[in-house]
């Protein structure tokens, strides 16, 4: 039994996180200051002996003692992150600061939760690990990249100067159960607006393209990379890699939930991508991990989760 501390917790992917680390037998302290993430979320955790939960904020110290850490804390979808853009560098920055200081102070093995977003609008495709990236430095979804990227910084430079054990994974689109409902992410917004039957929103054409990972595959992702040895410390991608146009997945959304929601295109946000698909073959290699839900599997358990969600909210 270890004890581990996921940061942003109760928060969509968190929550999955310490679900399955319980299941491993392990102690969880998550913690969480409730911008994105939801008590809800792990309610039905709270009955478990070795789970403890804490509203805390990452931008300040935290005086625990830990084996190992997830580092998971930061709003990550633009709606949220541009909400208080200042505070979202400082989570990521200051977050990373404190937890690595934490990881430091007690030799815990740490995972950094960073995002596809580093590789900005990408100019190679499918990203690949060893790619910099094309990032505006100073648009309106800077303080979500350069935050992550500067994390990754500070990370590496731990690793180096005072020998930490680190894990860092580059997120891709990922969706499920329990994302928030009004993230503003597409999987999310399609299913919500098509179970209330409102038009579905379309940013440009929608022929920019998203790869979607479902949640259950994401967490193996993390618990593979956390169980390497110390050789091992990432980046590693971690989506899948099967790539759909925004409007196929809108249209799919539309016939699952059988929708008469119509389409309705919209412009398109700033430094939007246009691409997005994870060149995963370091974390097969690796990790000897691929994701196996396929897109309607997940979106089914998706689509059932909102509907349960909307019907609560409606009763």
């Amino acid at each position: 039994m270890k004890r581990i501390l996921v940061t942003g917790g109760a928060g969509f992917i968190g929550s999955h996180l310490c679900e399955r680390l319980l299941a491993q037998g392990h102690e969880v302290l998550c913690i969480d200051n409730y911008f994105t993430g939801a008590r809800r979320n792990v309610a039905r955790l709270l009955d478990n002996s070795n789970f403890e939960l804490m509203r805390h904020d990452v931008t300040f110290p935290l005086f625990v003692e830990v084996d190992e850490i997830y580092n998971l804390a930061c709003p990550a979808s633009p709606i949220h992150y541009q909400y208080d853009p200042v505070q979202t560098t400082k989570t990521s920055v200051h977050g990373a600061i404190n937890m690595l200081g934490l990881a430091k102070r007690t030799r815990a093995k740490i995972f950094q939760a960073s995002t596809s977003e580093v590789y900005g609008d990408p100019a190679v495709h499918p990203q690949v690990e060893e790619y910099w990236g094309n990032v505006n430095p100073i648009g309106i979804r800077s303080c979500y990249d350069e935050g992550k990227r500067c994390a990754e910084t500070l990370f590496f430079d731990y690793h180096r100067q005072h020998k930490l054990r680190i894990k860092v994974a580059r997120i891709f689109n990922t969706y499920g159960p329990r994302m928030h409902p009004n993230d503003g992410r597409v999987v999310s917004n399609f299913v919500v607006q098509a179970l209330k039957g409102e038009a579905i929103t379309l940013y440009g054409d929608g022929a920019q393209t998203r790869s979607f990972c479902f949640v259950d595959d994401l967490v193996e992702g993390f618990l593979s990379l956390m169980a390497t040895g110390d050789e091992v410390t990432g980046p590693i991608n971690l989506g899948n890699p099967g790539e759909f146009t925004i409007r196929q997945l809108a249209e799919k959304v539309i016939d699952m939930t059988g929708s008469a929601s119509k389409l309705e295109f919209r412009p398109l946000p700033s430094d939007d991508p246009r691409q997005r698909q994870p060149d995963i073959s370091k974390a097969r290699e690796l990790l000897n991990w691929e994701p196996t839900t396929h897109l309607e599997a997940g979106l089914a358990k998706t689509i059932a989760y909102f509907d349960g969600l909307l019907k609560e909210n409606l009763a």
